[in-house]
């Protein structure tokens, strides 16, 4: 909570990156990695919705209890003279843990083949013992004496830390020996690829990685603290402290301290409204882990420091070019990258003069923010792959390929372009109005079409005559006459080129014509009717009359198909 508003905990400094939702169905799940004690909490669920007091929490909620392993030696047997080493030592948790379980334990960093979470067997005075849960080798127990005095055995103060990128930070351990120790270092084993032989850990003060930027210190005995400065993401990684006895060497086959350095970044996570000058965004500022402590953020646009922007999220308007950046309170040095998420990006052709079909082009959709912003090139709603670099290539561009080309990165601001692809005429299409046969008198109209551009020209020919009859897309002859009779077609043509249409032939069909085609046509009916009815005829005195009422119903009916 702060004040009376409750708060998300992906919002919280300290789970950053560690925290996921996923809902599905209206079954939500909360995932936390990298449990801490610190997580132990009620939490709670809750949801709005867009209708007045519709606010809405699960009560009571769930309680997390975050534990770390506690052992504890016991003497079961002692016998001064007989037995003085046999013990027995139980491996206990703080909360009660699932049943059944399998244990590891480790003698003195040696792992030994015990399984119960209590063991009994004889141990030297001087061992060190841990025990971790099977499964949960990295969270093993603090290392305890056996017996009642010191014993070999390295603690350290923290499993896991969380350094800003440019910091320093400092690794510390307790540890003790029962012998003079010939020597003591602090190595990572993710190094071991620089070493001479990658089973004898080397000291970090020789690699030439941490050259100038570590040292140990030792304040107090039996305590050593690795400072590490300058702090880089590759810096990333666990760290051991080893010692050496002229009879004993502690193996540090037990998880040290994990180390991971974090870079804040500032990403747009929603657009809420676009303007013309301005867009209203909520930014987040994001690690990939966050360092110890309940930490606020603090924000600054175009250099000036957002006072009232106290928590991973700030909703402002933005133009175009604004400069954010972000860091934790109290460690205003180490700022995030400064960014500029919300610049246009642009979109740009090459050759940029008049595009021919046919030629080879390229087409550059990007943004230039910081970070680099991902862009998706659209024609339409067809989503054309860009290379890393945002460019795509038309290796042979075509008349289709123009239109309107939308440029847009995940903010969804976007920039358009049109490419005009200049193509020479297809072949010419021509249509005849009225259809069919032409009277002699009468108008007919050609129309020539076709695909160009830019826009074609045309001009129209009569087979076997080279001059021009007309130019225009219609061709029409208002008093059509025999001399017309033929067979036409029509040339498309502009600045790319020029093509032919197919010729369309034209009779014309004279008055008395017409007469006789008609006369015909009458001559034609009539002799088709004359076999139907003899059929008839022939039908009628075929089939036998029952009474001779019936006979003159049918011949009556005989005589009206015949009238």
């Amino acid at each position: 909570m702060k004040g009376d508003e409750f708060v998300d905990v992906r919002t919280e400094a300290e789970f950053a990156g560690r925290v996921q939702y996923h809902c599905d169905n209206k079954d939500c799940t909360l995932r936390i990695t990298d449990l801490r004690e610190s997580d132990s909490a009620e939490y709670k669920f809750r949801f709005v919705t867009n209708q007045p007091g519709g606010k809405y929490t699960g009560s009571p909620g769930v309680t997390l209890s975050v534990t770390g392993l506690v052992l504890q030696a016991q003497v079961i047997k002692t016998w001064p003279t007989l037995y003085p080493t046999w013990k027995k030592v139980t491996c206990q948790s703080s909360c009660r843990l699932p049943d059944p379980l399998s244990y590891v334990w480790y003698q003195n960093e040696v792992n030994i083949d015990r399984k119960e979470s209590s063991i009994e067997k004889y141990f030297d005075q001087t061992d060190s013992i841990s025990c971790a849960v099977k499964g949960y080798e990295k969270l093993p127990s603090p290392s305890v004496c056996v017996g009642d005095q010191t014993c070999n055995t390295v603690t350290y103060t923290s499993r896991s830390i969380c350094a800003l990128k440019g910091s320093s930070v400092d690794i510390s351990c307790i540890y003790s020996h029962t012998h003079p120790a010939v020597s003591k270092f602090w190595f990572s084993p993710e190094r071991s690829h620089q070493w001479q032989h990658r089973s004898h850990p080397e000291d970090l003060r020789t690699d030439s990685h941490y050259a100038g930027r570590v040292e140990v210190i030792e304040t107090e005995r039996g305590r050593s603290t690795l400072r590490i400065r300058d702090l880089t993401e590759r810096d990333s990684a666990e760290y051991h402290f080893k010692f050496k006895t002229q009879s004993f060497e502690w193996k540090s086959s037990l998880p040290g301290t994990t180390l991971s350095v974090t870079a804040l970044q500032v990403k747009v996570s929603r657009i809420i409204s676009v303007q013309q000058t301005q867009t209203e965004a909520e930014l987040k500022c994001q690690s990939s882990c966050s360092p110890a402590g309940r930490l606020s953020y603090v924000w600054f646009k175009n250099g000036q420091k957002k006072t009232t922007q106290q928590t991973s999220a700030y909703t402002d308007y933005f133009n175009p070019g604004d400069i954010i950046s972000c860091a934790f309170s109290g460690y205003e040095d180490y700022r995030s990258p400064s960014v500029y998420p919300l610049k246009l990006p642009s979109v740009s052709v090459s050759p940029s003069g008049e595009i021919v079909e046919g030629s080879s082009v390229t087409l550059t959709c990007r943004t230039h923010a910081n970070p680099a912003a991902k862009n998706t090139l659209y024609k339409g709603n067809q989503i054309l792959p860009l290379t890393p670099e945002g460019i795509y290539n038309f290796t042979s561009i075509s008349s289709e390929d123009r239109g309107i080309y939308d440029c847009k990165t995940e903010d969804q601001l976007s920039v358009s372009l049109f490419i005009d692809v200049q193509y020479a005429p297809k072949i010419p299409s021509v249509s005849v109005s009225p259809s069919g046969e032409l009277v002699e008198g009468s108008s007919v109209t050609l129309t020539c079409s076709s695909d160009a551009n830019p826009a074609a020209n045309y001009t129209w020919y009569k087979e076997d005559d080279d001059s021009a009859k007309a130019s225009g897309q219609n061709f029409i002859i208002t008093d059509f006459r025999p001399e017309h009779s033929g067979s036409y077609y029509c040339e498309a043509q502009n600045t790319r080129g020029r093509r032919s249409s197919t010729s369309h032939h034209l009779t014309v069909v004279t008055g008395e014509s017409i007469i006789i085609q008609n006369i015909i046509r009458l001559t034609l009916v009539v002799l088709m009717l004359i076999p139907l009815l003899l059929v008839i005829l022939w039908m009628s005195k075929k089939t036998p009359w029952s009474s001779t009422a019936e006979s003159n119903e049918l011949m009556e009916t005989i005589e009206v198909r015949v009238r």
